[in-house]
């Protein structure tokens, strides 16, 4: 067939015009899922990611690699996840940080830059120390704490300004003890922090539960009080912060799926969709419940609302320990 130019043109401009069309749910996924997690392997979120993605993988029938992209106090990681492409063949973890890194003037990135696919996780931070240190329990660590010197405590879990940070500063503030009383020791997510503890580098960690179940189960380090409103069912002997010590104080970390924001609403419905599905899946349910981390589910919208709830108390908690920048 003989093709004249207007034809040809035309042509052109079709195959132009398909080129620049957004992704669309029927031709979503076209290829491997990316799922970006912002912090180092070993620790809770690579824990959960890792066991979402190959149900996931399952679920959509293609390939779901879970990437570590750490380093810049979790910046690196959720900076990877809203730069990426909008068309769902990226999705990555958002961590309570998401609420903090802006506040401590690291990045200007917040949880509007994202598509919020669902909550599924959040878990009350404890106070660990090494099962030698010779700390029994909350009231015998405190009075060590009050009768030191500044700093001359050391203590870890996450980054600068971190939930499990936050914590501890939480837990010090609360106990009428200044925030510089305990010198705090970055750390890119809880598994590095723990193992610090677990090797001496430090005298305090704070993180999960879950996180710390096989130093624990090593007899290497041992908690002393949970920052919870009540105990949980996964560990009844151990009390709260609160019932230890008369002081009221209660913080805990989340994770979320979500996705760079932009993206068309079609294929976000289908990944809501996917990922409800993963995390009410039976595998799922056992594997959480086998390791004491909780379950929920908040999807989309709802999940916005408490990441925008969760910043602005963050921005109070920086502020108030003096730790914002803006």
């Amino acid at each position: 067939m003989k093709l004249n130019r207007r034809t040809i043109l035309s042509l052109a401009t079709a195959i132009m015009v398909g080129a620049a069309a957004p992704a669309t749910a029927q031709d979503w996924p076209n290829g491997p899922v990316t799922l970006i997690v912002p912090w180092s392997a070993g620790g809770g979120t690579d824990a959960t990611a890792r066991m979402i993605g190959s149900l996931l993988e399952k679920k959509l029938g293609v390939p779901v690699p879970v990437v570590n992209r750490t380093g810049g106090s979790g910046v690196i990681g959720h900076t990877a996840i809203a730069d990426a492409a909008p068309d769902g063949q990226t999705i990555g973890v958002a961590t309570l940080e998401i609420g903090s890194m802006h506040s401590l003037g690291l990045t200007d990135l917040t949880y509007k830059a994202y598509t919020p696919i669902g909550l599924y996780n959040s878990d009350p931070a404890a106070i660990f120390v090494r099962a030698d240190s010779g700390y029994d329990d909350m009231p015998a660590l405190l009075a060590a704490l009050e009768n030191a010197q500044d700093r001359e405590f050391k203590a870890s879990g996450s980054a600068q300004g971190g939930v499990n940070h936050l914590a501890l500063a939480g837990m010090l503030l609360a106990s009428g003890l200044p925030v510089k009383r305990v010198a705090w020791v970055p750390s890119e997510g809880a598994a590095p922090g723990l193992q610090d503890l677990a090797a001496g580098g430090v005298q305090i960690a704070t993180a999960s539960l879950p996180e710390a179940a096989a130093l624990m189960s090593a007899g290497l380090i041992k908690p002393l009080a949970v920052f919870a409103d009540s105990r949980l069912e996964a560990a009844p002997d151990l009390p709260t912060f609160t019932e230890a010590t008369g002081h009221s104080f209660a913080l805990g970390s989340w994770r979320g799926i979500v996705a760079p924001a932009g993206l068309p609403d079609d294929i976000a419905a289908k990944l809501v969709t996917a990922v409800g599905e993963v995390v009410h899946d039976p595998e799922y349910l056992s594997f959480m419940k086998n390791r004491g981390y909780a379950t929920q589910w908040t999807p989309a919208g709802e999940f916005e609302s408490f990441m925008e709830t969760s910043d602005k108390a963050l921005a109070q908690s920086l502020k108030a320990v003096g730790l914002a920048k803006q």
